[in-house]
Formats: C-alpha cells, structure tokens, sequence
C-alpha cells in the first residue's frame, strides 16, 4: 500500500521555523521526486519546492526561495522540508507527494499538515 505521512505542522509565529517531514512507504522511492505543495484557505495549490530522490536535485517556488530548505534521507525513505523566517502568507495546509518531477501532478499523496503562522 503506497502511504506518504506528512508530520510537522503547528502554530509558529511570524519569523520562526518549523520542519516538516514526509515518510514514504510501498512504492520504490528511489523511482519518483518527493514535491511539497500548499493549499491556502480559498488558493488553489501550489507546489513550494521538490527534491529528486535519485540525484538530489532540488526546486523551490519564488516565494520560499531563500526561506525553505528540502533535504532526503533516502536510508529512511524521507523528505524534510525545513522552512524558516516563516510568514503569514505560509500558512495553508501542506501536502507531500510522490512525483514525477518538478511542476508534474503528484502520483501519490499524503494527508497533509496545517502550518499556520501569526503575525
């Protein structure tokens, strides 16, 4: 059973950090890129950054450029999505998924994690 565990979320104010975590399970990881999206209340979704489990490589959306920080750990079969200097257009709920890259639909989906940042 494919099963990717978002974790992480939380209230944080304005300037602070959280890292998020997405655990992935029953599908080989090394086959897809790992991309973290968002869904703001009355936004659509956007993709915010992703992470290439076979060579690493990594994108990020403007808006979190500089800010955010995606790592692997392909021994645990997971992503982190570290983000700091936090803002409150950040908050929305966040998703990971299985991808086939950078701008490509996710093939697979977590649940997803409620960051919500205060000002």
């Amino acid at each position: 059973e494919v099963q990717l565990q978002a974790s992480g979320g939380g209230l944080v104010q304005a300037g602070g950090s959280l890292r998020l975590s997405c655990a992935a399970s029953g599908f080989t990881f090394d086959d897809y890129a790992i991309g973290w999206f968002r869904q703001a209340p009355g936004k659509e979704r956007e993709g915010v950054s992703c992470i290439s489990s076979s060579d690493g490589s990594t994108y990020y959306a403007d808006s979190v450029k500089g800010r955010f920080t995606i790592s692997s750990d392909n021994a645990k079969n997971t992503v982190y999505l570290q983000m700091s200097s936090l803002k409150p257009e950040d908050t929305a709920v966040y998703y990971c998924a299985a991808t086939t890259g950078w701008g490509a639909p996710g093939d697979y989906w977590g649940q997803g994690t409620l960051v919500t940042v205060s000002s």
